[in-house]
């Protein structure tokens, strides 16, 4: 159910791949913008069971280490209606940025990217730390993004 593939120090991450996106409410962003901090991407639909139960453990980590400079960001897959995933994000109340990925373009750059959930935990340098298919096991999740966010940035 859960796969997971880490380097095992800083210089064995792979590079991520970097996007443009725009949230719900139209404001636009980058993923290059936020180099500098942990990033937690996650692919999910509202169709799919798992990602709909893993949701509320997405955002109470989000509660927990946002202050800490871990950004979230909820990429909805292609084939989710978005009037389904923009009513899920109001009524759930989700804390952090959503994104509708209406022509599978971010998906395409996660060239691993298969199923939903998928998250990928992107560090301060731009690499990512490890790829989680399935639901994580969250305690392992938190131990790692405590990790990650105390690490020094490499000098640019």
């Amino acid at each position: 159910m859960l796969a997971a593939v880490a380097g095992s120090g800083c210089d064995a991450r792979p590079p991520a791949p970097t996007f443009d996106y725009t949230l719900l409410g139209g404001a636009r962003g980058s993923t290059e913008a936020l180099r500098g901090k942990v990033l937690l991407v996650n692919f999910w639909a509202t169709s799919c069971v798992t990602c709909v139960k893993e949701m509320p453990a997405l955002v109470a980590t989000h509660h927990k280490y946002r202050a800490h400079g871990l950004e979230t960001l909820a990429v909805a897959m292609r084939h989710d209606p978005p009037a389904a995933v923009a009513d899920f994000a109001q009524r759930r109340g989700l804390p952090f940025g959503v994104v509708i990925d209406n022509t599978g373009a971010i998906a395409e750059v996660f060239r691993d990217l298969q199923a939903t959930p998928t998250a990928y935990l992107i560090d301060k340098r731009g690499a990512i730390a490890k790829r989680y298919v399935g639901a994580p096991d969250f305690t392992a999740l938190h131990a790692l993004v405590e990790r990650l966010l105390a690490e020094n940035p490499a000098p640019a």
